[in-house]
């Protein structure tokens, strides 16, 4: 837990347990996107005493500490990653859900230049492409 505590302090977060089991269960988790159902899930699995009212609350504190970013990709459902330093780029398959992490410097580059075109300098962008498997 020591790990946590540091990146808990290093935010401005005052430790406590659930941020510090919120914030494990981000990092330990084999899906980097999770909502906060899925956080609250996870806690009951493991017999925590946190509430789901507690799970957002965190969740928003860690966002807006940096820690973490939400992600809305679809109809208000928000799910939350671990700000992790390496810039990517997302896709969110329609038919079951998931999330996949892309990173492509040519698509990276263009976005530059078009800002630039415009007159403008990137400083930040979001890029999500909504997909499907294809058909056989």
């Amino acid at each position: 837990m020591g790990q946590q505590n540091q990146e808990l302090r290093k935010a401005g977060l005052k430790v406590t347990t659930p941020r510090v089991k919120i914030l494990e269960i981000l990092e330990n988790a084999e899906e980097r996107h999770m909502s906060a159902e899925e956080v609250y899930r996870v806690l009951l699995g493991a017999n925590e005493e946190v509430g789901l009212a507690t799970v957002y609350r965190v969740l928003t504190q860690f966002e807006t500490a940096g820690l973490v970013t939400r992600h809305n990709f679809d109809s208000g459902h928000s799910v939350f990653e671990l700000v992790r330093g390496d810039h990517h780029d997302h896709m969110v398959c329609v038919d079951s859900g998931k999330v996949i992490e892309f990173h492509n410097s040519q698509i990276e580059q263009l976005q530059r230049d078009i800002a630039e075109q415009h007159g403008f300098e990137l400083v930040d962008h979001s890029l999500v492409l909504y997909v499907k498997p294809k058909e056989s």
